[in-house]
């Protein structure tokens, strides 16, 4: 069962069967969305592939039974809002068992909420202050919270790992330079000081960071910066929109520098948008493509109908990874039905440390596996680092490298 209100209001559509009050067997998820706000352009995908699969799981036997009931919040991106949609999902008769989040500065400042009335929360926001459960690191606990894929700190990590290879394999004399290229916002800033720090291990120059707006824009100003400062490699920690028109800007003042982006930094429709510009830019890639031939890429497909019956639209990863998030949620809870008091917040938490080399039911191939830990909410440290060809309109994402990294006792919570 799945209650919405439309757009108009803090609340948008993105699946709908009626109903009005909770049924004894259904289980209320929150679901906070960035459907029209900064980050609306990765959001959006994200967000329908998270509607999908709790609509696709409800068709299909629920939990154990059980239906999950669901309205998509679109909270714009904005912090204050979030915080109300939160109010009202955890609070009274109808309080979630769970919630299915999003950006980094709305998770984080509900991170000690969560905590307080036991609700896990899965987010959108892979951010390395979220993977502390105990606050043994420098970082606050985050009990709580939960997300699939690596941290922005060791995607980055990861990046960086395939840049010193780059300049070694490219036959680089002196000391590469490193800059990190993004938003003075919480999302951007989460992996700065933690890679920049890698970097330096590795034997990188780190440039002071050179600042652009999450929202799209002329970026000719800060592109000459780059070109101006020497730097080889350029670390994009903004979403996929900004980084269209940031490497737009950069090839009409023609910058040569390599740009690494984030996880959320581009996918399939960002690449043909920016279309030659984009050419060699290399990003973080979290599960299996639309392309892919992965065995459980059949189910993502058949998820994928429940807003696309026809079967024809081409989903960007960014679905798929949601796909996974849902799946991840959906077994711990069905785990945490089979013990003492049943679907619960502190039981869904339990059952997300019970298996290591985790890979959900049907998603084999799609996911990387993963395992959580009582004292290490960091799910997977492998990073799988994909390269664009896009010369001539043809769009092409290759994987050029994977990167195992260690669990440092105290990179966590970084």
């Amino acid at each position: 069962m799945t209650r919405t209100l439309f757009a108009g209001t803090a609340f948008a559509l993105l699946g709908f069967s009626g109903g009005a009050a909770l049924a004894a067997d259904s289980l209320v998820v929150g679901h906070l969305a960035d459907l029209t706000g900064a980050t609306s352009s990765v959001g959006k995908p994200y967000a329908q592939g998270i509607a999908d699969a709790m609509s696709y799981i409800n068709a299909h036997g629920g939990i154990n039974g059980k239906t999950i009931e669901f309205e998509t919040v679109d909270y714009a991106y904005e912090v204050p809002r979030a915080m109300a949609a939160y109010k009202k999902l955890s609070g009274g008769s109808d309080k979630a068992v769970a919630l299915q989040g999003w950006g980094t500065s709305d998770t984080e400042a509900l991170s000690g909420m969560v905590a307080k009335d036991q609700i896990p929360y899965f987010s959108g926001s892979y951010s390395g202050h979220l993977t502390d459960p105990q606050g043994k690191g420098s970082a606050k606990a985050a009990p709580y919270n939960f997300f699939y894929g690596p941290s922005y700190s060791d995607a980055c990590r990861g990046l960086v790992q395939w840049a010193a290879a780059d300049w070694k394999k490219k036959g680089g004399t002196g000391t590469p330079k490193f800059v990190h290229m993004g938003d003075n916002h919480p999302y951007p800033n989460a992996p700065k000081q933690a890679c920049g720090a890698y970097a330096k291990e590795l034997g990188f120059e780190v440039l002071n960071e050179i600042q652009y707006s999450l929202k799209p824009g002329d970026f000719k100003a800060q592109c000459l910066s780059l070109k101006q400062s020497g730097a080889n490699y350029a670390y994009l920690a903004n979403t996929a929109g900004s980084t269209i028109s940031l490497l737009k800007s950069c090839e009409t003042v023609g910058v040569n520098t390599q740009f690494l982006a984030n996880i959320w930094g581009t996918d399939e429709g960002a690449l043909k948008t920016a279309g030659d510009a984009a050419d060699g830019l290399v990003w973080v890639v979290g599960a299996a493509t639309w392309a892919d031939p992965a065995p459980g890429m059949a189910l993502v497909r058949e998820i994928s109908k429940v807003s696309d019956p026809s079967g024809a639209e081409s989903r960007p990863v960014h679905y798929v990874r949601a796909v996974c998030t849902v799946y991840y949620m959906k077994e711990a809870m069905e785990m945490a039905d089979k013990m003492p008091g049943g679907v619960t917040g502190p039981n869904i938490k339990q059952a997300m440390y019970q298996k290591k080399g985790w890979v959900p039911a049907g998603l084999d191939g799609v996911c990387l596996p993963s395992a959580w830990a009582a004292d290490d909410h960091r799910g997977t440290t492998v990073v799988k680092v994909y390269q664009a060809a896009t010369k001539g309109g043809t769009i092409a994402m290759n994987p050029v490298y994977t990167a195992e990294l260690p669990r440092r006792p105290e990179w966590l919570g970084w």
